[in-house]
């Protein structure tokens, strides 16, 4: 299913939960609640620290992410359970590939981003302020209902940035384990080390976006760093998160030998080498039109400078079916997972062991 935005269907929005009484999904209209991780300083100003930007925030004014507010001294979020899009996607598409294979998720976006990427895919929803949208309010205890309504096994926070929703994706993640699903984070990586511990007991899996392996693409097209990026990335592997990381390879700008090299050569040394890569295509959008494609001898270069690098589970995404979005055993080469689009078979495993050699492969199966 494509990403459903609550505010182009009116309505008819309405009747992806006709399961369920409409009054009880807008029992709490406001949309507002006090945030967390925020600490007051002079003359009613405040400072959130959910995210390395630590912004120091004036009465009546809002944080860079657009959606958390000073209000008479006071930091509030203003969208709990602010839904902007709904989906139930295939697992692969977030893309995990090594995380209940074949499965579906339930995918919820907000509005708003740590970020300003020049090149954002979602910049209708990313760039947005709550005010801008009509969005539709899902309280946490009803999130769980719709998942196992539409055949979901989790639910995923995505589409924008999921660590700006904390208090939300928190009080809801809690209940999702309780009724016996999985939670996921589509995310930048872009948030503190206290936040993150405070959710990763409820949070199983993240696919993380390293964008670049350099600061000043960070800088320049993202407006943000790259160094929380990677500490957050050794954070939730240190967690037990399952992690899976996605590098969108843009022509010019972070796709020389040399920079995938390092990038993947920090993989293995700070992660480890069975952690799952996509690289994936760039195509042009919002303030980078003028990019090309990435071409695909490019992406191929990649992929083979990751495996001598010793990577073990590489992918190419946003190219044409193909070798490179299938899982190999990497002792004996036996095709484990056969994908085709966003579907998944599984051909060669049996509870996380090859059906050929008998090794173990790091795998979360249904």
């Amino acid at each position: 299913m494509n990403i459903r935005t609550v505010a182009s269907f009116g309505t008819e929005a309405n009747s992806y939960y006709k399961n369920i009484n409409k009054a009880s999904i807008i029992e709490n209209p406001k949309m507002k609640k006090e945030a967390a991780f925020w600490k007051s300083t002079k003359n009613d100003m405040v400072q959130c620290v959910l995210c390395p930007h630590h912004c120091v925030i004036a009465p009546e004014k809002r944080g860079i992410c657009g959606v958390r507010k000073n209000e008479h001294g006071k930091l509030f979020t203003l969208i709990y359970g602010a839904c902007s899009s709904v989906a139930d996607d295939p697992i692969e598409k977030k893309p995990l590939y090594h995380f209940y294979p074949g499965s579906l998720v339930l995918s919820l976006g907000s509005v708003g981003c740590t970020f300003r990427c020049d090149h954002c895919q979602n910049y209708h929803i990313s760039m947005a302020s709550p005010e801008e949208m009509s969005l539709q309010d899902i309280p946490p205890e009803k999130v769980s209902e719709i998942a196992k309504d539409h055949g979901c096994r989790g639910v995923a926070w995505t589409y924008n940035e999921p660590t700006i929703w904390h208090e939300y994706t928190l009080d809801t993640a809690k209940l999702v384990k309780n009724a016996g699903l999985y939670t996921v984070y589509v995310t930048n990586g872009y948030i503190e080390k206290e936040p993150l511990e405070e959710i990763a007991p409820y949070l199983d899996a993240m696919n993380i976006d390293v964008k670049a392996f350099h600061d000043e693409f960070y800088k320049t097209i993202c407006k943000a760093r790259l160094a929380p990026v990677l500490q957050t990335c050794e954070r939730a592997k240190k967690l037990g998160i399952h992690l899976e990381l996605t590098y969108l390879v843009i022509p010019g700008f972070n796709d020389t030998a040399q920079e995938i090299k390092e990038f993947c050569q920090w993989i293995g040394e700070k992660l480890s080498t069975d952690t799952p890569v996509h690289f994936s295509r760039f195509h042009p959008d919002y303030q980078m039109t003028n990019i090309t494609t990435t071409p695909t001898s490019t992406l191929l270069s990649s992929y083979q400078i990751a495996k001598e690098v010793g990577l073990q589970f590489v992918y190419l995404g946003n190219i044409v079916h193909s070798d490179y979005d299938n899982t190999y055993c990497p002792s004996c080469k036996n095709l484990l997972i056969e994908r085709y689009g966003f579907s998944a078979q599984i051909k060669g495993l049996t509870k996380e062991r090859c059906t050929r050699c008998g090794a173990t492969v790091p795998l979360k199966m249904v």
